[in-house]
């Protein structure tokens, strides 16, 4: 089990990490090199060797490899990333990049996507070198830039430029994992991920004829294309069970002791309350319209309209998603990618999943683990390109009315000191034994 040092540690690196901003503006505008350098001298200091890799100067990603005992083994990755989302301060009853600890809580961006996660991953690891011990499998790490924006410059580059680091790896886990969901009724879910949607980023382009605003046009782009975006936004997504919702579904039933009927799956989520949401938003493919750009003047038809829609597919639902959208955008509206990755899908049956499992049952053995699929996106999808089968395990426990998803790019991010100490004992746990 990790020391008590590590127990402190995770605390002292999680509220150290908050307080580089590592803000992703998108569009390139980050510079995540000093948390890189911040990690990589706290793996350097424990005796490993990492290296520092950058496609374009100040995006920096970390990699290193712990030696496992079996070297027959396969080598498992542990991933990362170093970058946050926009916070505004002024928003923030703290300073969204204090890493205040307070009443027991780190305040601060990152606090939970992900520098909590990065900071048990190299408390673990430093613990393991101060008891002497090694696990089963190559462990490597990775700290990646850019996740929140395209990746092209984190784990995308990563992947397609040094895929020897990753020598080995078949398995992988990372965030938005085995955390405590709270249903209401006292019964603690611990949900961990194995399976993602995929993305589907879209510009809708409608063109039609420029001309002045008091004439009738029957070719006006923005006519079109709010049509378009109106059609996709009404529109009923018809239900798609993969093997991992289906899983979730049976499981949460059973918690529940409700008749698993997957022939009427909408009944069933009526009947599992709150839990309801840790699934109802991947039993579809989806398309919410997000942003609209047309015209630079009122009295002017400009000649063009662009929209942009996000785009969830599940995994084998991608050539629907993309029939239903060439017929809701209809013959006068174009639409390409603006971003696409693959959605995934990892075995809920596997040695893998159940020492997850078993992981977290052990420090939290009143909580019952069950699988979901992420209705977003992560790391693993680039991580996927080398055949590496990914899961979210981000362990964290929780208490009652602590809104984890919500905090999610939300205002206010922060997470408790007693979560970050139950995160970083389970995650040794199921790394010393996977």
């Amino acid at each position: 089990m990790a020391d008590g040092r590590a127990l402190d540690e995770v605390v002292e690196f999680t509220s150290d990490l908050i307080r580089i901003d590592t803000t992703n503006r998108g569009g390139g505008d980050c510079r995540e090199r000093p948390a890189a350098e911040y990690a990589a001298e706290r793996l350097a200091d424990a005796g490993l060797e990492p290296v520092l890799l950058e496609r374009v100067p100040g995006r920096t990603n970390v990699v290193a490899r712990f030696e496992g005992s079996d070297p027959s083994a396969d080598a498992l990755l542990v991933h990362g990333h170093l970058d946050v989302v926009p916070a505004e301060a002024a928003d923030w009853s703290v300073h969204p990049f204090s890493g205040e600890i307070r009443d027991g809580v780190v305040w601060g961006r990152g606090a939970v996507d992900m520098k909590n996660m990065d900071a048990m991953i190299l408390a673990a690891v430093r613990s393991w070198v101060r008891e002497g011990v090694r696990p089963r499998r190559d462990v490597v790490i990775a700290f990646t830039a850019d996740e929140e924006a395209s990746a092209e410059d984190g784990s995308g580059f990563l992947a397609d430029r040094h895929a020897e680091l990753f020598e080995g790896c078949t398995e992988g886990i990372s965030e938005s994992g085995a955390f405590t969901f709270h249903d209401g009724s006292g019964r603690p879910i611990y949900p961990i991920a194995a399976g993602e949607r995929g993305t589907g980023w879209l510009k809708l382009t409608a063109r039609g004829r420029a001309g002045h605003g008091s004439k009738v046009n029957q070719e006006n782009a923005v006519t079109r294309l709010s049509a378009a975006v109106a059609r996709i936004g009404a529109h009923e997504w018809p239900l798609r069970l993969t093997p991992t919702v289906s899983a979730a579904l049976t499981e949460l039933a059973a918690l529940y002791g409700i008749d698993p009927d997957l022939t009427d799956v909408d009944h069933l989520l009526a009947k599992l309350g709150p839990a309801a949401k840790l699934v109802e938003a991947t039993v579809r493919n989806s398309a919410n319209p997000t942003m609209l750009s047309a015209g630079y003047k009122v009295n002017v038809i400009p000649g063009e309209a662009v929209a942009y829609v996000d785009g969830r597919f599940l995994p084998g639902g991608e050539d629907e998603f993309r029939t239903t959208l060439d017929a809701l955008t209809g013959p006068d509206v174009d639409w390409e990618y603006s971003h696409r990755e693959v959605a995934l899908q990892a075995p809920v049956d596997s040695p893998t999943f159940a020492r997850m499992r078993d992981a977290v049952q052990e420090f939290a053995p009143e909580g019952r683990v069950v699988p979901y699929c992420m209705s977003g996106g992560t790391d693993a999808k680039q991580f996927s390109r080398l055949g590496i089968t990914g899961y979210g395990f981000a362990p964290l426990k929780l208490p009652e009315g602590f809104d984890y998803q919500a905090l999610f790019h939300g205002v206010d991010e922060r997470v408790p000191v007693e979560a970050l100490r139950f995160g970083v004992q389970v995650l040794d746990r199921f790394l010393r034994t996977a």
